[in-house]
């Protein structure tokens, strides 16, 4: 169970507006000023050494006085890349050109961005209303998550899973939609995989940060897919073919 909300602790500066937002929504038009090269490294070892990528982000907290990207390139490439991985499912499921431009549009939309909100403002909330340790005396600064931050985590964890089931899925759907036990199976584990690893990245995000405690809290989404997930085998639950059947279903 969560703690209360902490008590005496005095108002800090950190609630008021923050001026990197204004910045970093102005550099999504610059391209030239993205670090390119970099978030691609950070790609890469998000799939193979995740920690790395957070301990480059204490770095980044002690050259820059903040937790969040000041460098939007990590959600214009995710974007990009996300959008790309639907029109190939366009091409090789739908026919309708409008059709095609809803489904990217949606997508971006609503798989990424607005997803994507949402679950960083319930992440900011919760961290620093119940996560945050006490100040041992009134002297010491006091230290909040930024919202942008709790946004960086959200597209650090989302990448893997893009990679497995809007990439890998999208050469193994011929399988993945099929009827049939094997089909049920396959799309189950892909799918308990990619959301499990999304919570251990979200759990590595937040524990990297030294003022919060009791991070293991965002582990424990992974126990509740592990059990449901032979349950949704043995019921014959196909997500695949769920998912699928959103965006595709009179061509399959």
């Amino acid at each position: 169970m969560l703690p209360t909300v902490s008590k005496g602790r005095t108002p800090s500066t950190s609630r008021q507006p923050n001026p990197l937002f204004p910045h970093y929504l102005r550099r999504i038009i610059k391209w030239q000023q993205m670090d390119i090269e970099y978030t691609f490294w950070q790609m890469l070892h998000l799939c193979t050494s995740p920690k790395v990528v957070y301990q480059h982000t204490k770095y980044h907290k002690q050259t820059k006085n903040q937790w969040a990207r000041d460098d939007p390139a990590f959600v214009v490439l995710c974007s990009l890349l996300l959008a790309v991985s639907t029109l190939a499912y366009c091409a090789a499921y739908d026919h309708s050109p409008g059709h095609a431009v809803f489904v990217v549009i949606s997508v971006l939309l609503f798989h990424f961005l607005i997803t994507g909100v949402v679950l960083a403002t319930c992440c900011w909330f919760l961290t620093n209303n119940y996560l945050r340790e006490e100040a041992p005396n009134s002297h010491v600064v006091e230290q909040r998550v930024e919202w942008l931050y709790a946004f960086d985590v959200h597209c650090n964890s989302f990448f893997p899973m893009f990679l497995l089931l809007y990439v890998i899925h999208y050469f193994l759907s011929p399988i993945l939609v099929a009827h049939g036990f094997l089909p049920v199976l396959l799309s189950n584990l892909l799918f308990t995989v990619a959301i499990s690893y999304y919570h251990y990245l979200n759990f590595l995000g937040y524990d990297v940060l030294p003022f919060l405690e009791r991070t293991t809290f965002f582990l424990y989404p992974i126990g509740f897919v592990i059990i449901l997930s032979p349950i949704l085998i043995l019921s014959g639950f196909n997500p695949s073919r769920y998912v699928m059947n959103m965006y595709f279903s009179q061509w399959l």
